[in-house]
């Protein structure tokens, strides 16, 4: 201890006293704790639950444990040094707290306890004088009572000082957790808002009234446990009905009232964890993206599909509407120009749109136009009908002809009438090249002549007489009168 210059008591506990001292090598200013017991080895030193709770935590939010001495069986811890602790600065507040600072301690508050129980500790004497503050920082001490978690019970059921104390404590339950600090944290958020006690019980009975009288008396829907508790102590509830907090705490906000009424509720597996307890929108003010990194979140963004992207686009675009719509500008004539200037921008990109879908809209036109010629007709269209018709009427003209039969002695007139003058068309006879050809050269066919009987006792080929028929019908139809006559 020759290396601190010890200043002055700062505190005096029940397990020990707390002194503000020096670091004489480095001028650092430290808060040594004297305990009042004395002990006679260091292996009973180091298994003190405050030395192994903070051996094993290193938290913003938990006061840091310099160095253990033990001289002349006289047992010092070294810690950081902080200004005050909550109490003092709520007996010293002239005027309430801001929600705003609230806030800040309870979310500080919580962060060191969700590390806490996350390590499987729970301090279980949660109370403002154990609340250390410097300017805007708040750390959690006093790790005398803390307790692990899967330590097995029974716990005592001297824990935390009765204000603070939770139900199923002051019921002498001796099977309790991490929400027993939950509980605590409830009462010290409502006394942060109107600087009195939530629970000002003078013992432990009358404690037990003071929580009634504010959330109501427990019944089997909110805290059966609770009431085969209170049967094994042959104690009676006392009849309240709740009182809304708003009314105790006209300075909270709705978030603060929601948040504090499930940290004081009776069933301890009902009240939110730390880590819950964060995400509560009460502290949503507390999680603060700066505008630069919120713009740049949004512009890395990158959709899966244009449908998604264009989506997007449209929820952007809504969101800065809204921005615009929701912004004041300082004065009428920075508001008309701020307008003119986004609806022209408006305008003009609606122009550059609608040209580019008049120029998608001709290059289509042109694509349908090229593409048309060979574009199979609909089954139902004016063209497929007439097809349908004129194949089936080929069909039909060379199944006529071919059931025909052409005489000898009208030989010499259907080579006349097939050729056009004197038989030319004797060395092409029924071939479709000799038909095509005699066609080209006298396009004016009559077969109204032929009649029935035999040429050298052989038909036709029905091939030659359906593209006969054919060219027939395709001659008609180009020339737009009737070339062909057809007989029987």
């Amino acid at each position: 201890m020759d290396r601190y210059k010890i200043i002055k008591e700062v505190g005096d506990g029940t397990f020990g006293s707390v002194w503000r001292a020096i670091y004489k090598q480095t001028g650092e200013v430290v808060a040594i704790k004297q305990m009042k017991r004395k002990y006679y080895s260091w292996d009973e030193c180091m298994n003190l639950r405050e030395v192994k709770s903070l051996r094993k935590m290193n938290h913003p939010n938990i006061v840091k444990l310099k160095e253990v001495i033990r001289e002349h069986d006289i047992l010092y811890f070294v810690f950081e040094y902080m200004e005050c602790n909550l109490y003092q600065l709520m007996k010293d507040k002239g005027k309430l707290f801001s929600e705003a600072e609230v806030r800040n301690w309870c979310f500080q508050i919580f962060q060191a306890l969700a590390y806490m129980h996350q390590r499987g500790y729970f301090h279980r004497d949660l109370k403002p004088e154990n609340l250390l503050v410097t300017k805007d920082m708040i750390k959690i001490a006093d790790f005398g009572l803390a307790r692990e978690v899967c330590s097995l019970p029974p716990y005592t059921d001297y824990v935390s000082t009765r204000w603070y104390r939770a139900p199923e404590v002051l019921l002498q339950s001796s099977v309790y957790g991490s929400s027993i600090d939950m509980w605590a944290m409830g009462a010290i958020m409502a006394e942060l808002f109107t600087l009195r006690p939530l629970f000002p019980g003078s013992s432990q009975a009358d404690e037990i009234y003071k929580i009634c009288s504010v959330i109501g008396s427990p019944n089997r829907n909110s805290w059966a446990e609770g009431l085969e508790l209170a049967n094994v102590l042959k104690y009676q509830f006392p009849q309240f009905a709740s009182v809304h907090l708003t009314v105790l705490i006209p300075s909270a906000s709705e978030d603060a009232i929601n948040l504090i009424s499930s940290l004081c509720s009776w069933d301890p597996h009902k009240r939110p964890t730390a880590a819950e307890a964060l995400q509560h929108p009460f502290f949503q003010p507390c999680f603060y993206i700066p505008p630069s990194l919120r713009f740049r979140a949004a512009a890395v963004r990158t959709p899966p599909s244009v449908r998604m992207k264009g989506a997007s686009d449209q929820r952007t675009s809504r969101r800065y509407s809204m921005a615009l719509s929701d912004s004041k500008p300082a004065n009428n004539i920075s508001s008309a120009k701020m307008h003119a200037s986004v609806s022209a921008g408006v305008v003009q990109r609606k122009l550059e749109m609608d040209n580019q879908e008049a120029g998608k809209n001709e290059k289509l036109e042109k694509n349908c136009v090229k593409q048309q010629k060979y574009r199979p007709p609909a089954g139902n269209s004016p063209v497929s009908v007439n097809l349908a018709r004129t194949s089936r009427a080929v069909l039909d003209t060379a199944e006529k002809l071919a059931q025909m039969t052409v005489s000898g002695r009208q030989q010499m007139a259907t080579d006349s009438v097939l050729s056009g003058s004197g038989g030319r068309m004797a060395p092409y006879r029924y071939s479709f090249e000799g038909i095509f050809q005699a066609t080209k050269e006298n396009p004016v066919l009559d077969i109204s002549n032929i009649g029935s009987g035999s040429l050298n006792k052989s038909k036709m080929g029905l091939i030659e007489l359906y593209y006969l028929a054919k060219l027939m019908l395709l001659g008609s139809r180009g020339r737009g009168k009737k070339n062909c006559y057809f007989g029987h």
